[in-house]
């Protein structure tokens, strides 16, 4: 069976509802949590993603029991201090930068090595950017190169506290960072750069010991010791990086419209949707609601007539930083030069996704010039592609894949993308979705 999508022609216009998957972040932190908590947690709408199944099978090997029935999960935790370290535990992490990162934050405590890998892409992300804060509360670390999966972590029988600066912008490393404080004695304080929040806001929905204070550029987390968590029922709520795609499909396509549900709008995730606006993309939230600390509401679309050029605001970038390869169709289309900067944090993802945007462009015949940081995107509001594009080799980027089967609907052209197989890590269900807007 091929591993590719072939896309000939141009999606009609539509008209539709959809529900896209549950939300990643919060699907694998919901998993993590609850493997602490004392008593059995339940959750629907669990996404059923490699990166999710991942997390399950991680805290299997810690002694965490869990049933997955369909979009339904229950986890059997044994309380905080509950994992039952073995000699010679190996975690594999798949393709998940988040799992990888945060489940190290709870093993700084490990009376025996334990050693993590993950496949081709996680093994080329930077883990030394974790290793170095968690070995200041008394873990030790061996990784490849200094810098690499695989590593091994040695936990150490005293935790101390910490202080840590956050400087990027990346919630894996923060949450890590609070999920070690946790762990530890006393309590650590983290100043950290803006970035998502859900585990802070899981933090207050279940009273554990943690304090945030935001000011203008950052914000002060102090985390202390935790003794016990609570059982955590959790309906997930739908992934904005997923529907992201839904969303710039529809204002590139001709007179559409899209509603999708029950989606998780939290501020720190809605960077898109401000760029978008500002565009002139009519995006709207309906049927607004605060469950567990996040936002979610129903996100109505329309087609964009005329789409403006952006000079896209620094402080918009870590709400939009799995977003940006679509924002890039979406420039490709605007009338007038789109400025992108301060992404150097996008080569650090799963494929050096800048230069795969910068590349995708090239391909549909879009001026682009991009540094290791920044992208000026000269648009086409005319653009129609006639030629075949082939794209391959992006080292099994879900985000490239699933960018490049919008440019295609979106833009015209005869597109072949490779390895489909991509998107069984965050979104298994995107092209069945994408085949409902198909047959209006």
């Amino acid at each position: 069976m091929s591993n590719s999508v072939i896309i000939k022609k141009k999606i009609n216009r539509f008209k539709k509802i959809i529900s896209v998957s549950g939300d990643k972040s919060i699907s694998i932190r919901w998993v993590l949590f609850s493997s602490l908590a004392n008593g059995i947690s339940s959750a629907k709408n669990l996404l059923g993603s490699e990166d999710v199944i991942a997390a399950l099978k991680a805290i299997k090997k810690l002694g965490i029991k869990s049933k997955l029935n369909r979009d339904h999960c229950k986890i059997y935790g044994k309380g905080f201090n509950g994992y039952e370290y073995k000699k010679n535990i190996t975690i594999d992490a798949a393709n998940s930068g988040t799992l990888g990162r945060l489940i190290l934050g709870l093993l700084i405590n490990t009376p025996y090595p334990i050693k993590l890998i993950g496949d081709k892409s996680l093994s080329k992300r930077d883990f030394k950017r974790i290793s170095d804060p968690l070995s200041e509360f008394g873990a030790k670390f061996r990784l490849r190169k200094n810098k690499y999966l695989p590593l091994t972590i040695y936990g150490g029988s005293k935790l101390k506290k910490i202080k840590y600066v956050e400087a990027k912008g990346s919630a894996q490393c923060k949450s890590s960072v609070i999920l070690g404080g946790m762990r530890s004695d006393g309590t650590s304080i983290i100043k950290a750069k803006k970035s998502r929040n859900h585990t802070e806001i899981l933090c207050k929905h279940l009273n554990l010991p943690i304090k945030i204070e935001t000011k203008k550029n950052y914000d002060e987390i102090k985390v202390s010791k935790v003794k016990n968590i609570k059982p955590i029922n959790y309906n997930i709520p739908s992934d904005i990086s997923s529907s992201a795609f839904f969303i710039a499909l529809t204002a590139l396509s001709d007179n559409s419209e899209l509603k999708i549900r029950n989606v998780n709008i939290n501020s720190s995730r809605i960077g898109m949707i401000h760029i978008l606006r500002k565009m002139g993309v009519k995006i709207i939230f309906e049927n607004q609601k605060l469950y567990k600390g996040e936002k979610i509401a129903d996100i109505k679309i329309k087609s964009a007539k005329n789409l403006k050029s952006i000079n896209c605001p620094k402080n918009l970038n870590s709400g939009a930083i799995d977003e940006f390869l679509v924002i890039f169709l979406v420039a490709a289309k605007a009338k007038g030069v789109s400025y992108f900067k301060g992404l150097s944090e996008l080569n650090q993802k799963e494929s050096p996704r800048l230069k795969w945007g910068a590349k995708i462009l090239n391909k549909m015949g879009i001026k682009n010039i991009s540094t290791n940081d920044s992208i000026k995107i000269f648009g086409n509001p005319n653009l129609i592609i006639n030629n075949k594009i082939v794209i391959k080799d992006y080292l099994k980027d879900h985000r490239v894949f699933m960018t490049s089967v919008i440019a295609a609907l979106s833009f015209g052209g005869e597109w072949k993308i490779h390895n489909k197989d991509s998107i069984k890590t965050s979104f298994p269900n995107f092209l069945k979705i994408i085949s409902k807007l198909k047959n209006d």
